[in-house]
Protein backbone atom coordinates (compact mmCIF):
# COMPACT_ATOMS: atom_id res chain seq x y z
CA UNK A 1 0.00 0.00 0.00
CA UNK A 2 0.80 3.20 -1.17
CA UNK A 3 1.75 5.86 2.28
CA UNK A 4 2.09 9.40 2.32
CA UNK A 5 5.23 9.00 3.57
CA UNK A 6 6.85 6.62 0.70
CA UNK A 7 4.94 8.67 -1.81
CA UNK A 8 6.56 12.33 -0.34
CA UNK A 9 9.74 10.80 -0.25
CA UNK A 10 9.46 9.73 -3.78
CA UNK A 11 8.12 13.26 -4.68
CA UNK A 12 11.30 14.87 -2.36
CA UNK A 13 13.67 12.70 -4.27
CA UNK A 14 12.58 12.90 -7.67
CA UNK A 15 12.91 17.17 -7.42
CA UNK A 16 15.81 16.77 -5.00
CA UNK A 17 17.51 15.48 -8.44
CA UNK A 18 16.28 17.90 -10.59
CA UNK A 19 17.83 20.57 -8.08
CA UNK A 20 21.20 18.45 -8.05
CA UNK A 21 20.84 19.20 -11.96
CA UNK A 22 20.07 22.76 -12.01
CA UNK A 23 23.32 23.03 -9.37
CA UNK A 24 25.97 21.62 -12.10
CA UNK A 25 24.45 23.15 -15.40
CA UNK A 26 24.01 26.69 -14.23
CA UNK A 27 27.33 27.42 -12.76
CA UNK A 28 28.58 31.10 -13.94
CA UNK A 29 25.08 31.50 -15.49
CA UNK A 30 24.63 34.57 -17.30
CA UNK A 31 21.38 35.55 -19.68
CA UNK A 32 23.29 34.43 -22.47
CA UNK A 33 23.02 30.27 -20.96
CA UNK A 34 19.28 30.87 -19.81
CA UNK A 35 17.63 31.69 -22.99
CA UNK A 36 20.63 30.26 -25.74
CA UNK A 37 22.81 27.72 -23.24
CA UNK A 38 25.47 29.66 -25.89
CA UNK A 39 24.17 27.20 -28.22
CA UNK A 40 26.36 24.12 -26.97
CA UNK A 41 23.34 21.95 -26.58
CA UNK A 42 24.40 18.25 -27.44
CA UNK A 43 21.85 17.30 -30.56
CA UNK A 44 21.00 13.97 -28.80
CA UNK A 45 20.31 15.32 -25.46
CA UNK A 46 18.17 17.87 -26.98
CA UNK A 47 15.92 14.97 -29.13
CA UNK A 48 15.35 12.64 -26.34
CA UNK A 49 14.37 15.48 -23.74
CA UNK A 50 12.14 16.52 -25.79
CA UNK A 51 10.02 13.81 -25.77
CA UNK A 52 8.87 14.20 -22.42
CA UNK A 53 8.34 17.63 -23.01
CA UNK A 54 6.35 17.07 -25.90
CA UNK A 55 4.52 14.16 -24.53
CA UNK A 56 3.17 16.76 -21.61
CA UNK A 57 0.91 15.10 -18.05
CA UNK A 58 -2.26 15.64 -20.23
CA UNK A 59 -0.58 13.53 -23.10
CA UNK A 60 0.61 11.12 -20.65
CA UNK A 61 -3.00 10.00 -18.77
CA UNK A 62 -4.99 11.32 -22.13
CA UNK A 63 -3.70 8.77 -25.01
CA UNK A 64 -4.02 5.65 -23.02
CA UNK A 65 -7.13 6.36 -21.92
CA UNK A 66 -8.87 7.73 -25.50
CA UNK A 67 -8.04 4.33 -27.07
CA UNK A 68 -11.33 2.82 -25.79
CA UNK A 69 -13.11 5.58 -27.33
CA UNK A 70 -11.51 5.95 -30.94
CA UNK A 71 -9.06 3.23 -30.66
CA UNK A 72 -5.67 3.96 -32.67
CA UNK A 73 -6.97 6.52 -34.85
CA UNK A 74 -4.56 9.46 -33.05
CA UNK A 75 -1.50 7.49 -35.04
CA UNK A 76 -2.43 9.45 -37.97
CA UNK A 77 -2.26 12.40 -36.17
CA UNK A 78 1.60 11.27 -35.02
CA UNK A 79 2.60 10.60 -38.64
CA UNK A 80 1.68 13.85 -39.78
CA UNK A 81 3.97 14.61 -37.21
CA UNK A 82 6.84 13.28 -38.82
CA UNK A 83 5.82 15.29 -41.67
CA UNK A 84 6.01 18.86 -40.06
CA UNK A 85 9.24 18.24 -38.46
CA UNK A 86 10.90 17.44 -41.80
CA UNK A 87 9.28 20.73 -43.02
CA UNK A 88 10.48 22.55 -39.72
CA UNK A 89 14.37 20.83 -40.42
CA UNK A 90 14.11 22.08 -43.88
CA UNK A 91 12.03 25.54 -44.16
CA UNK A 92 12.43 26.86 -40.23
CA UNK A 93 15.55 25.91 -39.13
CA UNK A 94 17.49 27.49 -41.59
CA UNK A 95 15.74 30.36 -41.48
CA UNK A 96 16.16 30.71 -37.60
CA UNK A 97 19.66 29.81 -37.57
CA UNK A 98 20.84 32.81 -40.38
CA UNK A 99 19.44 35.46 -38.37
CA UNK A 100 20.42 34.10 -34.97
CA UNK A 101 17.17 34.69 -33.01
CA UNK A 102 16.78 34.03 -29.37
CA UNK A 103 12.86 34.75 -29.75
CA UNK A 104 11.65 33.39 -32.95
CA UNK A 105 9.11 36.32 -33.07
CA UNK A 106 11.95 38.65 -33.47
CA UNK A 107 11.52 37.89 -37.45
CA UNK A 108 7.83 38.88 -37.47
CA UNK A 109 8.90 42.12 -36.63
CA UNK A 110 11.79 42.02 -39.29
CA UNK A 111 9.02 40.82 -42.01
CA UNK A 112 6.07 42.89 -40.93
CA UNK A 113 7.06 45.60 -38.37
CA UNK A 114 6.69 45.65 -34.71
CA UNK A 115 2.99 45.12 -34.49
CA UNK A 116 3.78 41.60 -35.89
CA UNK A 117 5.95 40.69 -33.40
CA UNK A 118 4.28 42.01 -30.65
CA UNK A 119 1.07 40.20 -31.89
CA UNK A 120 2.90 36.95 -32.69
CA UNK A 121 4.52 37.04 -28.98
CA UNK A 122 1.04 37.91 -27.12
CA UNK A 123 -0.47 34.92 -29.08
CA UNK A 124 1.93 32.87 -27.65
CA UNK A 125 2.28 34.10 -24.42
CA UNK A 126 -1.60 33.39 -24.16
CA UNK A 127 -1.17 30.19 -25.30
CA UNK A 128 1.36 28.90 -23.27
CA UNK A 129 0.42 30.80 -20.12
CA UNK A 130 -3.03 28.94 -19.77
CA UNK A 131 -1.78 25.22 -21.58
CA UNK A 132 0.99 25.12 -19.14
CA UNK A 133 -1.32 26.07 -16.50
CA UNK A 134 -4.24 23.64 -17.37
CA UNK A 135 -1.68 20.67 -17.95
CA UNK A 136 0.09 21.11 -14.35
CA UNK A 137 -3.52 21.61 -12.75
CA UNK A 138 -4.61 18.01 -14.16
CA UNK A 139 -1.29 16.78 -12.18
CA UNK A 140 -1.54 19.02 -9.22
CA UNK A 141 -5.17 17.36 -8.73
CA UNK A 142 -3.57 13.46 -8.85
CA UNK A 143 -0.75 14.75 -6.55
CA UNK A 144 -3.45 16.34 -3.93
CA UNK A 145 -5.41 13.18 -3.54
CA UNK A 146 -2.37 11.23 -3.48
CA UNK A 147 -0.33 12.68 -1.15
CA UNK A 148 -0.78 16.56 0.11
CA UNK A 149 -4.46 15.75 1.34
CA UNK A 150 -3.22 13.05 3.68
CA UNK A 151 -0.70 15.56 5.30
CA UNK A 152 -3.20 18.16 5.42
CA UNK A 153 -1.85 20.35 2.74
CA UNK A 154 -4.53 22.81 0.52
CA UNK A 155 -4.63 22.95 -2.62
CA UNK A 156 -3.59 26.52 -2.76
CA UNK A 157 -0.26 25.59 -1.14
CA UNK A 158 0.10 22.24 -3.27
CA UNK A 159 0.03 24.89 -6.34
CA UNK A 160 2.89 27.31 -4.69
CA UNK A 161 5.13 24.30 -3.37
CA UNK A 162 5.00 22.78 -7.09
CA UNK A 163 5.24 25.59 -9.02
CA UNK A 164 7.95 26.82 -6.36
CA UNK A 165 9.83 24.02 -6.99
CA UNK A 166 9.92 24.41 -11.05
CA UNK A 167 11.37 27.98 -10.46
CA UNK A 168 14.32 26.79 -8.26
CA UNK A 169 16.03 24.32 -10.65
CA UNK A 170 15.33 26.89 -13.61
CA UNK A 171 15.54 30.74 -12.33
CA UNK A 172 19.47 30.59 -13.14
CA UNK A 173 20.72 27.76 -16.01
CA UNK A 174 17.12 28.70 -17.85
CA UNK A 175 17.01 26.59 -21.44
CA UNK A 176 20.54 25.14 -20.36
CA UNK A 177 19.24 23.48 -17.44
CA UNK A 178 15.88 22.30 -19.23
CA UNK A 179 17.83 20.55 -21.56
CA UNK A 180 19.45 18.35 -19.29
CA UNK A 181 16.60 18.13 -16.84
CA UNK A 182 14.08 17.16 -19.26
CA UNK A 183 16.05 14.26 -20.96
CA UNK A 184 15.69 12.78 -17.00
CA UNK A 185 12.05 13.42 -17.08
CA UNK A 186 12.08 11.73 -20.55
CA UNK A 187 13.26 8.12 -19.05
CA UNK A 188 11.21 8.70 -15.59
CA UNK A 189 7.68 8.81 -18.41
CA UNK A 190 8.84 5.97 -20.69
CA UNK A 191 10.08 4.45 -17.52
CA UNK A 192 6.78 4.41 -16.33
CA UNK A 193 4.59 3.28 -19.00
CA UNK A 194 7.09 0.68 -19.64
CA UNK A 195 7.20 -0.71 -15.76
CA UNK A 196 3.23 -0.88 -16.26
CA UNK A 197 3.26 -2.36 -19.63
CA UNK A 198 4.98 -5.33 -17.91
CA UNK A 199 2.91 -5.33 -15.05
CA UNK A 200 0.16 -5.89 -17.16
CA UNK A 201 1.75 -8.35 -19.46
CA UNK A 202 2.40 -10.88 -16.73
CA UNK A 203 -1.39 -10.56 -15.44
CA UNK A 204 -2.49 -11.42 -18.26
CA UNK A 205 0.10 -14.18 -18.77
CA UNK A 206 1.52 -12.45 -21.94
CA UNK A 207 5.09 -12.72 -23.68
CA UNK A 208 6.07 -10.02 -26.36
CA UNK A 209 4.96 -11.78 -28.89
CA UNK A 210 2.07 -12.70 -27.21
CA UNK A 211 1.38 -9.09 -26.11
CA UNK A 212 1.98 -7.92 -29.97
CA UNK A 213 -0.29 -10.94 -30.85
CA UNK A 214 -3.00 -9.21 -28.91
CA UNK A 215 -2.90 -6.02 -29.53
CA UNK A 216 -2.92 -6.69 -33.48
CA UNK A 217 -6.20 -8.54 -32.83
CA UNK A 218 -7.89 -6.26 -30.86
CA UNK A 219 -10.69 -3.87 -32.36
CA UNK A 220 -9.12 -1.09 -30.14
CA UNK A 221 -5.96 -1.33 -32.45
CA UNK A 222 -8.27 -0.29 -35.46
CA UNK A 223 -6.11 2.97 -37.04
CA UNK A 224 -7.77 5.02 -40.12
CA UNK A 225 -11.54 5.82 -40.17
CA UNK A 226 -12.18 7.13 -43.62
CA UNK A 227 -15.79 8.53 -43.35
CA UNK A 228 -15.38 11.96 -44.12
CA UNK A 229 -17.35 13.23 -41.79
CA UNK A 230 -15.73 11.55 -38.89
CA UNK A 231 -14.02 14.00 -36.30
CA UNK A 232 -11.30 11.30 -36.86
CA UNK A 233 -10.83 10.87 -40.31
CA UNK A 234 -7.35 9.53 -41.22
CA UNK A 235 -6.86 11.63 -44.21
CA UNK A 236 -7.91 15.17 -42.25
CA UNK A 237 -5.89 13.82 -38.98
CA UNK A 238 -2.60 12.94 -40.85
CA UNK A 239 -2.77 17.15 -42.67
CA UNK A 240 -3.78 18.65 -39.11
CA UNK A 241 -1.19 16.59 -37.61
CA UNK A 242 1.59 18.29 -40.53
CA UNK A 243 -0.30 22.24 -39.58
CA UNK A 244 -0.25 21.43 -35.68
CA UNK A 245 3.71 20.32 -35.76
CA UNK A 246 4.58 22.64 -37.83
CA UNK A 247 2.36 25.46 -35.49
CA UNK A 248 2.88 24.08 -32.00
CA UNK A 249 6.55 22.97 -32.73
CA UNK A 250 8.26 24.78 -35.56
CA UNK A 251 6.36 28.87 -34.62
CA UNK A 252 6.36 28.10 -30.86
CA UNK A 253 9.04 29.53 -28.68
CA UNK A 254 8.82 26.92 -26.14
CA UNK A 255 9.70 24.14 -28.49
CA UNK A 256 12.26 25.92 -31.18
CA UNK A 257 14.25 27.30 -28.33
CA UNK A 258 15.20 24.00 -27.12
CA UNK A 259 16.52 22.77 -30.90
CA UNK A 260 18.33 26.28 -31.01
CA UNK A 261 21.15 25.53 -28.69
CA UNK A 262 22.75 22.92 -30.76
CA UNK A 263 25.94 24.11 -32.00
CA UNK A 264 24.94 23.96 -36.12
CA UNK A 265 22.01 23.55 -38.09
CA UNK A 266 23.43 20.41 -38.98
CA UNK A 267 23.34 19.55 -35.41
CA UNK A 268 19.85 20.78 -34.96
CA UNK A 269 18.28 19.47 -37.97
CA UNK A 270 19.34 15.84 -37.02
CA UNK A 271 18.16 16.57 -33.60
CA UNK A 272 14.95 17.07 -35.60
CA UNK A 273 14.75 14.10 -37.71
CA UNK A 274 15.76 11.92 -34.62
CA UNK A 275 13.03 12.98 -32.19
CA UNK A 276 10.27 12.46 -35.30
CA UNK A 277 11.59 9.01 -35.20
CA UNK A 278 11.88 9.09 -31.26
CA UNK A 279 8.44 10.61 -30.97
CA UNK A 280 6.52 8.01 -33.18
CA UNK A 281 7.98 5.40 -30.81
CA UNK A 282 7.05 6.76 -27.92
CA UNK A 283 3.34 7.21 -28.94
CA UNK A 284 2.92 3.47 -30.30
CA UNK A 285 4.46 2.57 -27.14
CA UNK A 286 1.45 4.58 -25.20
CA UNK A 287 -1.11 3.18 -27.46
CA UNK A 288 -0.03 -0.23 -26.76
CA UNK A 289 -0.48 0.69 -22.94
CA UNK A 290 -4.28 1.88 -23.50
CA UNK A 291 -5.25 -1.47 -25.71
CA UNK A 292 -3.47 -3.43 -22.75
CA UNK A 293 -5.03 -1.65 -20.11
CA UNK A 294 -8.87 -2.12 -21.77
CA UNK A 295 -7.61 -5.57 -22.30
CA UNK A 296 -6.75 -5.93 -18.18
CA UNK A 297 -10.01 -4.32 -17.26
CA UNK A 298 -12.15 -6.70 -19.39
CA UNK A 299 -10.05 -9.70 -18.10
CA UNK A 300 -10.92 -9.18 -14.59
CA UNK A 301 -14.49 -7.50 -14.67
CA UNK A 302 -13.08 -4.38 -13.72
CA UNK A 303 -15.59 -1.28 -13.69
CA UNK A 304 -13.53 1.52 -15.40
CA UNK A 305 -14.45 5.16 -14.26
CA UNK A 306 -16.75 6.91 -17.06
CA UNK A 307 -13.73 9.33 -18.10
CA UNK A 308 -11.54 7.98 -20.38
CA UNK A 309 -8.64 10.28 -18.99
CA UNK A 310 -9.15 8.28 -15.45
CA UNK A 311 -9.02 4.90 -16.71
CA UNK A 312 -4.64 4.69 -16.47
CA UNK A 313 -4.18 6.89 -12.71
CA UNK A 314 -7.20 4.30 -11.49
CA UNK A 315 -5.80 1.03 -12.56
CA UNK A 316 -2.39 2.11 -11.67
CA UNK A 317 -3.20 3.60 -7.94
CA UNK A 318 -5.93 0.53 -7.30
CA UNK A 319 -4.96 -2.60 -8.88
CA UNK A 320 -1.28 -2.22 -10.34
CA UNK A 321 0.33 -2.38 -6.55
CA UNK A 322 2.97 -0.34 -4.94
CA UNK A 323 5.71 -0.30 -7.64
CA UNK A 324 3.82 -0.14 -10.64
CA UNK A 325 1.54 2.94 -8.18
CA UNK A 326 4.79 4.99 -7.37
CA UNK A 327 6.01 4.77 -11.07
CA UNK A 328 2.38 5.95 -12.36
CA UNK A 329 3.31 9.01 -10.01
CA UNK A 330 6.76 9.67 -11.23
CA UNK A 331 5.38 9.46 -15.27
CA UNK A 332 2.79 11.75 -14.98
CA UNK A 333 5.11 14.29 -12.34
CA UNK A 334 8.09 13.91 -14.90
CA UNK A 335 5.39 14.50 -17.77
CA UNK A 336 3.98 17.56 -16.79
CA UNK A 337 6.89 19.46 -15.23
CA UNK A 338 9.08 18.26 -18.58
CA UNK A 339 6.72 20.79 -20.06
CA UNK A 340 5.89 23.24 -17.44
CA UNK A 341 9.55 24.34 -16.84
CA UNK A 342 10.26 24.52 -20.45
CA UNK A 343 6.82 26.50 -21.00
CA UNK A 344 7.88 29.22 -17.88
CA UNK A 345 11.24 29.60 -19.45
CA UNK A 346 9.93 30.50 -23.20
CA UNK A 347 7.45 32.62 -21.58
CA UNK A 348 10.23 34.73 -19.91
CA UNK A 349 12.16 34.63 -22.63
CA UNK A 350 9.36 35.97 -25.50
CA UNK A 351 8.05 38.63 -22.85
CA UNK A 352 11.73 39.53 -21.84
CA UNK A 353 12.95 39.75 -25.71
CA UNK A 354 9.59 41.07 -27.71
CA UNK A 355 8.07 43.00 -24.96
CA UNK A 356 11.28 44.41 -22.46
CA UNK A 357 13.75 44.08 -25.51
CA UNK A 358 16.10 42.41 -23.22
CA UNK A 359 19.66 42.02 -25.15
CA UNK A 360 20.50 38.26 -23.93
CA UNK A 361 24.30 39.48 -23.54
CA UNK A 362 23.90 42.20 -21.56
CA UNK A 363 24.63 40.86 -17.99
CA UNK A 364 23.08 43.97 -16.20
CA UNK A 365 19.76 42.64 -17.66
CA UNK A 366 19.92 39.69 -15.52
CA UNK A 367 17.99 40.75 -12.61
CA UNK A 368 15.12 42.21 -14.53
CA UNK A 369 15.08 38.53 -16.48
CA UNK A 370 14.88 37.18 -13.21
CA UNK A 371 11.94 38.90 -11.85
CA UNK A 372 9.96 38.07 -15.39
CA UNK A 373 10.27 34.69 -14.35
CA UNK A 374 9.24 34.97 -11.01
CA UNK A 375 6.45 36.77 -12.22
CA UNK A 376 5.45 34.40 -14.81
CA UNK A 377 5.38 31.70 -12.05
CA UNK A 378 3.29 33.65 -9.58
CA UNK A 379 0.97 34.39 -12.57
CA UNK A 380 0.61 30.30 -13.51
CA UNK A 381 -0.02 29.81 -9.64
CA UNK A 382 -3.20 32.09 -10.07
CA UNK A 383 -4.38 30.66 -13.23
CA UNK A 384 -4.18 26.91 -11.77
CA UNK A 385 -6.26 28.43 -8.23
CA UNK A 386 -8.67 30.02 -10.84
CA UNK A 387 -9.50 26.80 -12.65
CA UNK A 388 -9.69 25.02 -9.35
CA UNK A 389 -12.13 27.49 -7.67
CA UNK A 390 -14.07 27.72 -11.20
CA UNK A 391 -14.47 24.03 -10.45
CA UNK A 392 -16.55 22.89 -13.46
CA UNK A 393 -14.30 20.82 -15.63
CA UNK A 394 -16.83 21.33 -18.82
CA UNK A 395 -15.52 25.29 -18.75
CA UNK A 396 -11.70 24.45 -18.04
CA UNK A 397 -11.60 22.16 -20.91
CA UNK A 398 -13.54 24.54 -23.20
CA UNK A 399 -11.02 27.44 -21.86
CA UNK A 400 -7.85 24.76 -22.75
CA UNK A 401 -9.60 24.06 -26.62
CA UNK A 402 -10.05 27.84 -26.79
CA UNK A 403 -6.72 29.09 -26.31
CA UNK A 404 -5.48 25.91 -28.89
CA UNK A 405 -7.15 28.57 -30.89
CA UNK A 406 -4.10 31.16 -30.45
CA UNK A 407 -1.82 28.58 -32.67
CA UNK A 408 -4.02 29.87 -36.35
CA UNK A 409 -2.37 33.76 -36.35
CA UNK A 410 1.02 32.57 -35.79
CA UNK A 411 0.87 29.89 -38.58
CA UNK A 412 -0.99 32.69 -41.17
CA UNK A 413 1.56 35.25 -40.31
CA UNK A 414 4.63 32.65 -40.89
CA UNK A 415 2.87 31.19 -43.66
CA UNK A 416 2.30 34.58 -45.02
CA UNK A 417 5.75 36.03 -44.59
CA UNK A 418 7.27 33.19 -46.24
CA UNK A 419 4.81 32.11 -49.18
CA UNK A 420 4.61 36.14 -50.47
CA UNK A 421 6.63 39.19 -51.02
CA UNK A 422 3.78 41.44 -49.39
CA UNK A 423 4.17 44.00 -46.59
CA UNK A 424 0.91 44.18 -44.57
CA UNK A 425 -0.70 46.80 -43.23
CA UNK A 426 0.42 47.06 -39.17
CA UNK A 427 -2.17 49.19 -37.85
CA UNK A 428 -4.90 46.64 -39.05
CA UNK A 429 -2.51 43.40 -38.15
CA UNK A 430 -3.79 42.68 -34.90
CA UNK A 431 -7.39 43.00 -35.38
CA UNK A 432 -7.41 39.96 -38.12
CA UNK A 433 -5.30 38.35 -36.14
CA UNK A 434 -8.10 38.40 -32.88
CA UNK A 435 -10.65 37.71 -35.62
CA UNK A 436 -9.78 34.88 -36.83
CA UNK A 437 -10.00 32.44 -34.11
CA UNK A 438 -13.15 34.12 -33.58
CA UNK A 439 -14.63 33.09 -36.74
CA UNK A 440 -12.81 29.26 -36.69
CA UNK A 441 -14.49 28.81 -33.30
CA UNK A 442 -18.03 30.08 -34.48
CA UNK A 443 -17.86 27.83 -37.50
CA UNK A 444 -16.73 24.83 -35.40
CA UNK A 445 -19.44 25.46 -33.02
CA UNK A 446 -22.06 24.90 -35.61
CA UNK A 447 -20.06 23.05 -38.16
CA UNK A 448 -22.42 20.18 -38.08
CA UNK A 449 -25.77 22.29 -39.06
CA UNK A 450 -23.54 24.30 -41.93
CA UNK A 451 -21.55 21.90 -43.42
CA UNK A 452 -24.17 18.31 -43.74
CA UNK A 453 -22.81 16.83 -40.30
CA UNK A 454 -18.83 17.88 -41.22
CA UNK A 455 -17.25 17.52 -37.36
CA UNK A 456 -13.57 19.72 -37.06
CA UNK A 457 -11.31 17.39 -35.71
CA UNK A 458 -7.81 18.73 -35.35
CA UNK A 459 -7.47 20.55 -38.65
CA UNK A 460 -9.69 23.29 -37.15
CA UNK A 461 -5.88 24.70 -37.25
CA UNK A 462 -5.83 24.49 -41.13
CA UNK A 463 -9.40 26.51 -40.89
CA UNK A 464 -8.29 29.10 -38.69
CA UNK A 465 -4.76 29.83 -40.52
CA UNK A 466 -6.76 29.93 -43.54
CA UNK A 467 -8.95 32.41 -42.17
CA UNK A 468 -6.10 34.83 -40.97
CA UNK A 469 -4.01 34.15 -44.06
CA UNK A 470 -6.86 35.55 -46.17
CA UNK A 471 -7.25 38.50 -44.10
CA UNK A 472 -3.65 39.36 -44.05
CA UNK A 473 -4.09 39.40 -48.00
CA UNK A 474 -6.56 41.75 -47.84
CA UNK A 475 -4.90 44.28 -45.90
CA UNK A 476 -1.44 43.71 -47.97
CA UNK A 477 0.22 46.38 -49.24
CA UNK A 478 0.20 46.96 -52.92
CA UNK A 479 3.59 46.99 -53.30
CA UNK A 480 5.78 44.04 -52.69
CA UNK A 481 8.93 44.06 -50.35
Amino acid sequence: MMTAGLVSAVFLSYFGVLILVSFFTSRKADNAVFFTANRTSPWYLVAFGMIGAQLSGVTFISIPGEVGNSAWTYLPVVLGNGVGYVVIALVLLPLFYKLNLVSIYSWLADRFGENARLTGSFFFIISQLIGASFRLFLVVGVLQLAFFDAVGIPFWATVFITIGLVWVYTFRGGIKTIVWTDALQTVFMLLSVVVTVVVVCRALDFDFAGMIGAVRESPLSRTFDFDWRSGHNAVKQFLAGIAITVALNGLDQNMMQKNLTCKTLKACRTNMFSFSVLFLLANVLFLTLGVLLYLYAERFGIVLPRKSDDVFAFLSLNYFGVTAGLFFLLGITAAAYSSVDSSLTALTTSFSIDFLKIDPKDSAHKRKRIRVHLAFSLLMCLVIILFRELNDSSVINAVFKAVGYTYGPILALFVFGLATRYGVKGKYLPGVCLLAPVLSYVINRYSEQWLWGYRFGFEILLLNASICFAGLWLIRKKNAV
